[in-house]
């Protein structure tokens, strides 16, 4: 079954983002059903975001439940078949859906398709062999994974596929980073497809998607979940010995640079690598990603 707008819907998972969310809304095509799911419970947002798009309903998360919990909410929301999972940062050119369901027409296996990114400064996935480069700028192909800011899921397909059954589709471990690469992974081991389709173009203004005042707290929380789930994803997928040696370096560096900024009195740097290492010492001894940004809204 290809895609129609019919039974496409959206799913945005927000947090404090009302300085970027209302372009990625904006952006959207009216006619496409949107599902955001709000983590940050500010109920004056779900109402401003309701009575300004006939199209968009807000659901509101009883906590923060991060990427791939928020995510897995918003798709047991949905009732399309079909469903586009956007970061509240990234915004469609006018042509970015249309293009998604042509492609959907050519390739009717796939489990995800995605968009690329416009800039072409960086791109948002994974080839099989990292070593060659895609050198089809038309066609689309097919990859390792993609980014979860953008990419569109076959839902009714990967619904029935076991372990992602009653939408067990991200893993709800992980509350940030890396979640849609096991994801896409878990969907490679089952012999699933993920393609990109370069006619169909995104623009992302990556780490954005929370407002900037609290650019301090989140940059703490982002270094600490970022080592917590690289340990995660390494330990669940390759195991714990290699988990714990490949991110020793990076928590011998923490730690280092943590003394060091302590020393010459520049908290905010120190804080920084002191999260790090926390993040990599609550993963090596089996604690849940735990950590939340000290947000009052």
């Amino acid at each position: 079954m290809s895609i129609s707008r019919q039974n496409l819907s959206v799913v945005i998972v927000s947090y404090i983002s009302e300085e970027v969310i209302y372009n990625c809304i904006e952006s959207i095509p009216k006619d496409i059903n949107i599902l955001i799911v709000d983590n940050s419970g500010n109920k004056e947002f779900k109402l401003s975001i309701e009575e300004k798009y006939s199209n968009a309903k807000c659901i509101m998360s009883l906590e923060n439940l991060g990427m791939g919990a928020g995510n897995n909410l918003g798709l047991k929301h949905s009732t399309t078949d079909f469903a586009l999972i956007l970061n509240p940062d990234v915004v469609l050119e006018n042509n970015t859906i249309e293009e998604l369901i042509i492609a959907s027409k050519e390739i009717e296996s796939f489990a995800v398709i995605a968009p690329i990114i416009k800039s072409g400064i960086n791109i948002n996935y994974k080839l099989f062999d990292e070593n060659k480069k895609n050198e089809n700028s038309i066609n689309p192909f097919m990859v390792k994974s993609v980014d979860g800011f953008a990419m569109l899921l076959n839902v009714k397909k990967i619904n029935q596929i076991k372990n992602f059954e009653n939408f067990k589709f991200f893993d709800e471990n992980i509350f940030l980073y890396l979640e849609n690469d096991d994801f896409c992974k878990r969907l490679i081991d089952h012999n699933e497809e993920i393609y990109v389709v370069p006619k169909s173009k995104i623009n992302h203004l990556g780490g954005k998607a929370v407002s900037q005042k609290f650019s301090e707290e989140v940059e703490l929380s982002r270094n600490w979940h970022w080592i917590w789930s690289k340990f995660y994803f390494n330990r669940k997928h390759k195991g714990y010995f290699f988990a714990l040696i490949n991110g020793l370096p990076t928590f011998i560096s923490a730690v280092l640079k943590y003394v060091l900024y302590l020393a010459i009195f520049n908290p905010k740097k120190s804080k920084i690598y002191l999260h790090r290492a926390m993040g990599y010492l609550n993963a090596a001894i089996g604690r849940k990603s735990f950590f939340r940004p000290n947000i009052k809204i």
